[in-house]
């Protein structure tokens, strides 16, 4: 065990969680209608809790097992079995780096809620979030990170995919989910009204900015160099994404708004998060730069040509930034071309097949959708028995 290691990764686990629990349900909250506020953070906060348990029980042996699979990893260490302080990954005891694999289970769910947001029955959200993280995003996780199909020597030669901090694994997964949700749920009964509360938007973004440092700088599993610059191009890329979205906002529309800045913040560091442990800042300048308007047009195109509605635009911007950074490591050539765009199609092509079935089996179980008067009225009194402001719009 390496003591530096082990701290880093302790804070770096501590900042991943906090990019959920305030980060993205602030973020999530601010950007809906005030009577579904409460039922946003409902939807994060209980996410959080189930992953966490399903994470111990089947999803980290699924994604980390010893397994001989390149599938899956089997069910040896469920529930952390044979796991004591003892155990090492690497330089980090195993149970640290359990838990820093856990708060990325945790926020790849999460991300998805922002697809469904003021329509979705509670139940379902729950019941289809635990079965998609435990039958998409950990068999996922195995094939890139946990030794599977797609890591070095594996079906795309001596050099396997490269994602270093989640393009593929957390965010190509959750985007195109997300956009299958949507499709599938269909869209909100009054799409309108603008987000009730900009600044609580801002300062959700300005956490998720924070976070992103144990997420990227994190994911290099020790204190050196490579963390280092991993952070660092971590935050060029999102100020420089910042201001081209708002750059091209300006330009189209005559205004740039700070919702529109913001998202241009998260739109950066999705699209560097796989290319963080890959390229310097000059590279970390031009993803940002591309991704700022990339993503914007992402969102033009699902809404207005395809008439989706991803509400808080999951697809367009994770989805998106995360494809767009997982091809940049190829065109910088830190990564093989065919490994790249095949990891890609396969995890593509799985995730949107497993999420379709998953949508379908739930759906028999418990209602998809809330009733229209419901729907109407607010989840947050209707469902939840609470409201978040004495006077609701």
């Amino acid at each position: 065990m390496n003591g530096a290691d082990t701290a880093w990764i302790i804070v770096a686990t501590a900042l991943v969680l906090f990019m959920t629990l305030p980060g993205l349900a602030l973020f999530y909250g601010g950007l809906v209608r005030a009577r579904n506020v409460l039922s946003v953070f409902m939807q994060c906060y209980a996410v959080a809790c189930l992953m966490s348990i399903l994470w111990l029980a089947f999803g980290y042996s699924i994604a980390f097992g010893g397994g001989t699979s390149g599938y899956w990893g089997g069910l040896d260490k469920m529930f952390l079995l044979g796991v004591t302080t003892d155990s090492l990954s690497g330089t980090l005891p195993e149970v640290l780096f359990f838990a820093f694999q856990m708060t990325f289970a945790i926020i790849t769910p999460a991300l998805i809620v922002g697809c469904y947001v003021e329509r979705i029955g509670f139940g379902f959200a729950l019941l289809f979030s635990g079965l998609w993280m435990l039958l998409c995003y950990a068999p996922v996780v195995h094939w890139i990170w946990g030794g599977g199909i797609m890591a070095d020597g594996g079906i795309f030669g001596e050099v396997g995919v490269r994602d270093f901090a989640g393009g593929i694994v957390v965010h190509e997964t959750a985007g195109l989910a997300a956009l299958m949700l949507a499709i599938v749920l269909g869209p909100r009964r009054d799409n309108s009204k603008p987000p009730h509360n900009p600044g609580m938007v801002m300062i959700g973004a300005a956490m998720l900015w924070v976070g992103w440092f144990g997420f990227n700088g994190g994911s290099q599993l020790a204190a050196d160099g490579g963390a280092a610059m991993a952070l660092t191009v971590t935050h060029i890329s999102a100020a420089t994404a910042s201001l081209s979205w708002a750059m091209w906002e300006k330009i189209k529309y005559g205004k740039a708004s700070l919702v529109g800045l913001v998202t241009g913040t998260i739109a950066g560091l999705a699209s560097i998060t796989p290319a963080s442990g890959f390229v310097g800042p000059v590279e970390a300048l031009i993803i940002g730069g591309v991704a700022g308007i990339l993503c914007q047009e992402a969102v033009n195109l699902v809404r207005n040509t395809f008439s989706i509605d991803d509400t808080l635009d999951v697809f367009a911007v994770h989805g998106v930034g995360g494809i767009f950074g997982t091809i940049m490591i190829a065109i910088f050539g830190q990564g093989a071309w065919l490994a790249q765009l095949g990891g890609l199609a396969i995890v593509g092509v799985f995730t949107l097949v497993v999420t379709f079935v998953l949508i379908k089996v739930v759906g028999l179980i418990t209602p998809i959708r809330v009733d229209a008067e419901t729907e109407t009225n607010g989840l947050d009194l209707s469902v939840h028995g609470e409201r978040a402001y004495d006077i609701t719009s």
